[in-house]
């Protein structure tokens, strides 16, 4: 494939507008016509296996569930009557940017921007008030790690090849989520629900100071918003609640720190996305 090529956008594209295509650089650069500033978000792999685990894992527990009878005696029967719930969460996650190319660009400005996303894990504690006999309002406190790797690429006019710097942008979120769960109608020991909600979350790895070997490096902002939605199905087992989980964040600022390089300038709004798979312990 071409390096000018533009390549489909993968992950948050079934949920999200796709990035708009960048402005036809017309500067010193050897670009023919038509040929566009690429925002590229390739998955590296991680996504597709993502994908598969969490389907593997919905599709063993639904069935194991579906196998079970009606006149099987259900764990915890009074479970759902306590008005207080707390537990524990262990996850996975894949966090992404929605990148939004400049519309003008400076004369050494970068031909292609590619997003990598890599895989990270995720702690919370878990407090869930009854609200209703559907509903919970909870709150899960906890530590997301993650990591994103910036791919800039640039003609280089006198070797006449690409040249790429990578950018490894990791972070370290201090996440405050504030979700509502609906859950559907126990059947025995399962229930399905939804949930959605806000998250609010301070990114500690964006105060870091920049080695002088990473430099130049873009920075984030520390503080961002997120809306949360996603589904999952609960399993009553003998002595504890466990919950599988999906569930999609999708960042509401422009999270990039402006500094005036050809590498800030040539983005004109980034915002975070991210991909949980969650395990609740109950």
């Amino acid at each position: 494939m071409s390096p000018f090529q533009k390549v489909p956008i993968l992950f948050f594209s079934d949920f999200l507008p796709l990035v708009p295509e960048g402005k036809s650089l017309k500067n010193s650069h050897p670009l023919g016509p038509g040929q566009k500033l690429v925002v590229d978000n390739r998955f590296l792999g991680v996504g597709p296996i993502l994908k598969r685990i969490a389907a593997i894992l919905f599709c063993f527990f639904t069935l194991a569930c579906f196998s079970q009878q009606e006149f099987r005696p259900k764990n915890l029967p009074k479970y759902d009557n306590k008005v207080l719930h707390f537990g524990f969460t262990l996850g996975l996650n894949t966090m992404d940017f929605r990148i939004h190319p400049a519309t003008s660009f400076m004369s050494d400005s970068i031909d292609i921007i590619e997003n990598n996303r890599r895989l990270g894990f995720n702690i919370s504690i878990v407090s869930s008030l009854r609200l209703g006999q559907y509903l919970d309002l909870r709150f899960l406190p906890g530590l997301s790690f993650g990591q994103r790797d910036m791919d800039y690429s640039q003609w280089d006019t006198s070797r006449k090849v690409m040249a790429t710097k990578r950018m490894k942008i990791e972070s370290t979120f201090i996440d405050f989520p504030l979700v509502f769960k609906y859950k559907a109608k126990r059947i025995v020991n399962y229930s399905p629900y939804v949930i959605g909600g806000m998250n609010f979350a301070l990114d500690l790895a964006s105060q870091k100071e920049v080695k002088e070997e990473e430099k130049p490096k873009i920075r984030l902002k520390p503080f961002d918003v997120y809306y949360e939605f996603g589904f999952g199905i609960d399993y009553y087992l003998t002595y504890f609640k466990f919950s599988t989980e999906i569930k999609f964040a999708v960042g509401l600022f422009d999270i990039l720190r402006r500094d005036d390089t050809k590498y800030t300038s040539a983005i004109q709004r980034m915002n975070s996305n991210i991909i949980f798979i969650c395990f609740h312990f109950e």
